[in-house]
């Protein structure tokens, strides 16, 4: 009781302290702090607080603040818009006159310092010549070869064929001394036209790297153990669709040696590169080789599990795969057209002179560097395309022997955009676009030819005393135009003459001339 009672007395004691005068303000304080806090938080957040401590202050109702307006640009729209696309061209739109045309372009195209411009404008739909500066002049045209390689390749081999790497079966190891053994097999990698294969998966998404050999190793693994094979696997190599020389002897060692182009064969990496991302210096000298090398480390790494030891060193086979040799795995290319889109957008060299070789083995020709030619001389003609005076010495624009007239490429570019070959069409999304994309993507930005960006397309061509810029611009008044303008004999490295072009197509883009 005592002890009851002293704990008592103690509550009481502590009770009556904190009920004295002083201690009685301190505790209505301490039982009003909540209150007092949100009303500085909601003071600071600018909120009005009466609307919510002041009911629990007074008693009275709450009163309902008026609703927030939700601003018009966050509600659902009622209704959709009418999707805004670009209008077909006019067939009535006027065609510019050539006196006008003359007129501002003469102003701007001119070299910097030394060499000259020849340069052709032309109506596409009607070909009237609007614009010729001593256009059937052959000139060293650089890279725009490709377009006459683009063409040529859409026309023969077409827009939608693929090309095919495959794993077949090959010869057992050791057949022809007899030894042939149960437990081994031989695995032919076939080169079939893909020089931008990857050695990873397939990407489906992508033209570099569409055709994966980590995809081919794992189809090559799942038939032969569905074969109920388990043993020694050796890897050989048939590249024999290419023929002829790997290298061009128009080409100058120099520009092969910093990686401007490397030995053709029907298979590669990254375009024969060891890193897609660098375009530039040493390139493999054997793609086909490095090919079947990076398969065979992709069959290692997939047959582990299935019981496959794959022989590390990789070998090219004698002649050719079998015509019915059975088929393993097969992986095949994005579609010509997207190819070419590649090669026009990026110049790709080496993509260019591949599908060449294609083009000539679609029309019966040797997948050859002559043949190439070939078959770009003879499609062009089937285009209706002049090719008196033109000298192809590659299809990538790398040798500085080829000659082609401003008139001729003018020509090609018609026939691509406005020609009866529908084909070709495929290759237009292909030209880069001024200020955007591929090999114009940094220019036209200059003040005389800002206002081209985004509406002149073309291809561009570089080498050391050469330019060139060939494409197509729908003027001020609807009308499509196609051009080539290039330079021969200039000064190298001065920064005038791309200026001098890019401000020259951007004369088209603005022309009404009438």
């Amino acid at each position: 009781m005592r002890g009851t009672t002293g704990k008592a007395t103690g509550r009481a004691r502590i009770g009556r302290r904190r009920s004295g005068p002083r201690s009685a303000g301190i505790g209505v304080l301490l039982r009003a702090w909540p209150t007092l806090l949100l009303t500085v938080l909601l003071a600071a957040l600018a909120i009005p607080a009466g609307m919510l401590i002041a009911p629990a202050l007074t008693g009275q109702a709450p009163t309902m603040a008026a609703p927030v307006q939700t601003p018009a640009w966050q509600l659902l729209p009622k209704e959709l818009s009418v999707p805004q696309g670009i209008d077909p061209l006019s067939t009535s739109a006027p065609i510019p006159l050539p006196a006008q045309v003359a007129a501002k372009l003469n102003p701007v195209l001119k070299t910097d310092g030394g060499g000259t411009f020849t340069g052709v404008v032309q109506d596409a739909v009607t070909g009237k010549v609007l614009f010729d500066r001593n256009g059937a002049a052959s000139r060293i045209p650089a890279s725009n070869m490709k377009l006459l390689t683009a063409a040529a390749a859409l026309k023969a081999i077409g827009p939608e064929t693929r090309f095919s790497t495959k794993a077949v079966a090959g010869p057992a190891p050791g057949a022809k001394s007899g030894a042939a053994s149960s437990n081994s097999r031989t695995v032919v990698l076939v080169g079939g036209g893909d020089v931008l294969l990857t050695a990873g998966e397939s990407a489906k998404d992508k033209v570099l790297g569409h055709a994966g050999l980590a995809t081919l190793a794992k189809l090559t693994v799942e038939s032969l153990r569905q074969d109920g094979f388990r043993g020694r696997v050796d890897v050989l190599v048939d590249d024999s669709l290419f023929t002829g020389a790997p290298l061009n002897t128009a080409w100058s060692p120099d520009d092969v040696a910093a990686g401007e182009m490397a030995p053709l064969f029907p298979l590669a990496l990254n375009s024969a590169r060891f890193d897609p991302a660098v375009t530039a210096g040493p390139r493999p000298q054997d793609s086909a080789l490095a090919a079947g090398e990076a398969f065979a480390a992709q069959l290692t790494a997939a047959g582990a599990a299935a019981g496959l030891q794959v022989a590390p060193a990789v070998g090219r086979l004698e002649g050719k795969a079998a015509p019915d040799a059975a088929v393993l795995g097969e992986v095949q290319s994005a579609t010509v057209s997207r190819q070419v889109d590649h090669m026009l957008q990026t110049s790709d060299n080496y993509l260019a002179e591949a599908l060449g070789r294609m083009a000539a083995a679609a029309t019966g020709q040797p997948a050859s560097n002559e043949g190439a030619a070939a078959a770009v001389l003879q499609q062009l003609a089937g285009l209706g395309v002049p090719t008196d005076g033109m000298i192809v010495a590659d299809v990538s624009g790398l040798a500085l022997a080829n000659q082609v007239s401003a008139r001729q490429f003018s020509e090609v570019v018609r026939a691509i955009a406005a020609g009866q070959d529908a084909r070709l069409r495929a290759a237009l999304a292909g030209f880069p676009v001024a200020g955007l994309t591929g090999t114009l993507g940094d220019r036209y930005v200059d003040a005389s030819s800002a206002e081209g960006a985004g509406l002149v397309r073309a291809k561009t061509g570089t080498l050391n005393t050469v330019i060139a810029l060939s494409g197509y611009v729908v003027d001020a008044d609807g009308r499509l135009l196609v051009f080539s303008f290039i330079g021969n004999g200039l000064t190298p490295g001065a920064a005038g003459n791309k200026l001098a072009l890019d401000a020259s197509a951007t004369v088209l883009a603005a022309c009404g001339c009438r």
